[in-house]
């Protein structure tokens, strides 16, 4: 699959999803979301071990007035298309879409992943979703992958430059 025919829309997606739950095996999906406004090998090898939880990894992105809304000024520095293009082409990532909100609840209550995944730094008490998808039989994780790497901190290193 190429990464174009990866992006769908949510609700697009949702219907994906309810079709493969009648497969003779259901797939397992795994969900997880954020802003990947500057992809890095933080990013990199979370979603490759995310991948390892299920069957199909589903990233969902926020879109650009959510990044803007939990960011502030002058972010994002790429636009959702790009950023969801460049999640797309990884060949871990099976789905990918975008959603408007500052938070994740819709889309996880639309799509309603198996497990749902969250790096180190989110206590699963404080993972958006998690009684959710708890609440439906699904597993809530989170994701160490031992490297310390942030946009914010890729960023804060360039203004130094």
């Amino acid at each position: 699959m190429t990464g174009r025919q990866k992006i769908f829309s949510r609700y697009d997606l949702r219907i994906y999803l309810q079709w493969t739950k009648r497969w003779k095996r259901p797939p397992v999906i795994v969900f997880t979301n954020g802003c990947f406004d500057i992809l890095h090998e933080g990013h990199l090898r979370f979603l490759q071990e995310a991948a390892t939880a299920g069957d199909m990894l589903v990233v969902a992105v926020n879109n650009d007035a959510s990044v803007y809304a939990n960011k502030g000024e002058g972010r994002p520095f790429n636009v959702l298309e790009m950023r969801m293009n460049m999640l797309a082409a990884w060949p871990f990532v099976d789905f990918v879409a975008g959603f408007s909100e500052t938070t994740p609840a819709k889309i996880i209550s639309l799509l309603r992943p198996d497990v749902l995944v969250k790096g180190p730094d989110w206590p699963v008490e404080k993972i958006v979703g998690a009684k959710m998808v708890k609440g439906w039989g699904g597993q809530v994780k989170t994701i160490d992958v031992g490297i310390n790497s942030s946009t914010t901190g890729i960023i804060e290193k360039a203004k130094k430059i």
